[in-house]
């Protein structure tokens, strides 16, 4: 008799072997992924365009709904999972995101830098009269 485990996530590879599995349950997979995805979308349009909601909590509920999103998009369809398979996809994953994390950080320094030590208007338009 063959053990079916119910603690797989929707990225691992199933225990049943390819030749028992049905077609249709990697088309349930993403089916269950687009669904979420889509009601996490709708909720971040109501959320923006509410008064329902406390004027300041807003960008704090956008933030969730977006942390949400990029699970969702994880685990349905890039197959990110905490299985052994997908190490190198969490590699690469968090080099990306290393990569993300320095370019902003970087930009945003330089920008910092240039608006400290660029002149103001007023004494621009001085050095302009000046000449």
């Amino acid at each position: 008799m063959t053990e079916i485990r119910w603690d797989v996530a929707p990225g691992d590879r199933p225990a049943i072997p390819a030749s028992e599995q049905k077609v249709s349950s990697g088309f349930l997979v993403y089916s269950i992924g687009l669904l979420l995805a889509v009601i996490l979308t709708v909720t971040s349009f109501w959320v923006a365009s509410t008064s329902a909601i406390w004027a300041p909590g807003v960008p704090a509920g956008l933030a969730v709904l977006a942390i949400a999103q990029m699970g969702v998009h994880l685990v349905f369809f890039l197959h990110i999972t905490t299985g052994p398979d997908s190490t190198h996809n969490v590699l690469a994953l968090a080099f990306g995101v290393l990569i993300v994390f320095l370019v902003l950080a970087g930009s945003l320094v330089i920008m910092a830098n240039l608006n400290e030590n660029m002149m103001s208007h007023g004494e621009m338009m001085d050095l302009q009269m000046q000449h």
